[in-house]
């Protein structure tokens, strides 16, 4: 069986995907200002759930009855939106956000070593943790040394992140073993339904009735995290699940924290330093190592 590879198109939706995520931490950091962590996660998904709803009508797409289906629906609701979204938010009210982001970078190298234990046909090699450990180090470097001095690993809020990390990656495999024969829509839908019904007992228990007396800007950044973060990303997640595979996929949490970098320079005047730059080229390196195709293309001429 062939192994999943990252196409053209593939690269162009990881592009997209790790813009809209990238605009998360700093929704996200709007909405804490008034809102608790576990409300945030439920506000994201329940508030995207209607938008797919409309998306799913109007594209006319099928959605599965069977049991099966909806009750993988609900496990991929669990790993990827209601416990990493909870242990991210809760993460990010204690920590920076950019260090936030270099440790939800380590999703990439979690999601080669968990696809390569259980799916035949993304194996775990030296270029992919070599891919994957370049991204990392790119990443580093764009955040810079001041916040990598910060890391503790025995720090609760730091360890709340890598787990949301690890789930992440355990939820790349579900999908690929669970849900492959669905369409990306129907999945981004299911799974946004099974976290909301997650989350909505356990926000009332831990945080009570969601308060709508919201400031403005606090609305905006959960209604941007609804539509754009999350219902929009997904759509874009499961395709790029079927076009490239589990671990390939989750590479695109190295492009998050250049997308906030590139979007501070552009719409805020903030100045991108050299150790940026560098990291952008590790980054780069680091895909085009795990993808494989151009070191083959010179071992051939």
């Amino acid at each position: 069986m062939t192994s999943p590879t990252i196409t053209p198109v593939a690269a162009a939706m990881m592009l997209a995907l790790a813009s809209l995520w990238g605009g998360s931490f700093f929704f996200a950091a709007v909405a804490l200002t008034e809102v608790p962590p576990m409300t945030i996660a439920l506000f994201r998904v329940g508030l995207a759930l209607p938008m797919m709803l409309v998306i799913i009508r109007l594209r006319g797409v099928a959605i599965s009855r069977a049991l099966r289906v909806w009750a993988a629906w609900l496990v991929m609701g669990a790993l990827n939106n209601a416990i990493p979204f909870s242990l991210i938010f809760w993460g990010q009210t204690r920590i920076d956000s950019g260090l936030a982001a270099i440790l939800n970078g380590t999703t990439a190298v979690f999601a080669a070593v968990v696809a390569a234990v259980f799916l035949r046909d993304e194996p775990l090699t030296a270029r992919k943790l070599g891919g994957a450990g370049l991204g990392l180090a790119g990443v580093a470097v764009i955040i810079g040394p001041d916040l990598l001095r910060g890391l503790d690993l025995t720090d609760l809020a730091q360890l709340a992140v890598l787990g949301a990390a690890l789930s992440y990656a355990f939820a790349g495999v579900w999908a690929r073993r669970t849900l492959a024969d669905q369409p990306a829509d129907a999945n981004a839908l299911g799974m946004l339904a099974g976290s909301t019904v997650l989350l909505i007992p356990v926000v009332l228990a831990v945080d009570g009735v969601p308060s709508l007396d919201l400031a403005a800007p606090v609305w905006a950044a959960l209604l941007a995290l609804a539509f754009l973060s999350t219902a929009l990303a997904y759509m874009l997640y499961f395709g790029i699940l079927a076009r490239a595979g589990a671990a390939n996929l989750l590479l695109v949490t190295l492009l998050i924290p250049p997308v906030a970098v590139i979007l501070g320079a552009v719409f805020l005047d903030e100045r991108l330093s050299p150790g940026a730059i560098y990291g952008f080229g590790l980054i780069a390196t680091g895909l085009l190592v795990t993808d494989g195709r151009v070191a083959a293309r010179l071992r051939r001429g």
